[in-house]
């Protein structure tokens, strides 16, 4: 009978994981054809685009929380400011 032998566990660098990832979201072709292409398996290449998902939606968080910060940093520095010019106001 046709019994494919078991693959062997390769390891990809990021790299290449970020090429093939690539691939798939320029929409030119399916998941599935790029892992067939690349002689990849498809729940491998569909793992990859999905975590690369989720890394760009946290790295895009991460840059809106740092923008707040900065923001909430101005605003502390100013009541800060304020603050101290009215507390040497004389009464």
């Amino acid at each position: 009978m046709g019994k494919k032998k078991p693959r062997s566990r390769r390891s990809f660098t990021p790299e290449f994981k970020a090429e093939i990832v690539e691939l798939c979201q320029r929409g030119d072709r399916s998941v599935g054809q790029v892992a067939k292409d690349c002689d990849l398996t498809e729940t491998a290449v569909r793992d990859w685009v999905k975590q690369a998902e989720v890394d760009a939606g946290e790295r895009e968080e991460l840059a809106a929380l740092r923008r707040e910060n900065r923001q909430l940093r101005e605003d502390v520095e100013v009541l800060n400011r304020a603050t101290a010019f009215f507390a040497k106001e004389p009464r």
